[in-house]
């Protein structure tokens, strides 16, 4: 049986005045990421309708098992400490992507 799909979720406080840092750090490494990582899957990030400083983070991986290789390694590391460092708080979730609904036609 091959591995369960996983989605991690990132739960985190940007304040206002860093949310163009933020941006520009995400964008700056999300298609590194969407294009070289193993497992990776697809990733969004969201901002809350009710506070502008809410921000969640998305992805979903082939396995639990790669996403934590990938947030083991050292490119990891360095490659998210600019966006990292625009945050004041942060929560991470991981989950087993149990079921969905079929993909859209």
């Amino acid at each position: 049986m091959s591995e369960q799909r996983a989605r991690v979720v990132f739960l985190v406080r940007v304040p206002e005045d860093r949310t163009g840092a933020f941006l520009a750090a995400y964008e700056a490494i999300r298609h590194q990421v969407a294009g070289g990582v193993t497992g990776h899957l697809v990733d969004q990030v969201c901002r809350s309708s009710a506070d502008p400083e809410q921000w969640l983070i998305t992805s979903e991986w082939s396995s639990l098992a790669d996403f934590e290789t990938w947030e083991r390694s050292p490119e990891h590391r360095e490659l998210v400490r600019p966006m990292r460092e625009c945050f004041t708080d942060a929560r991470s979730l991981r989950f087993h992507v149990h079921t969905q609904t079929p993909a859209p036609v």
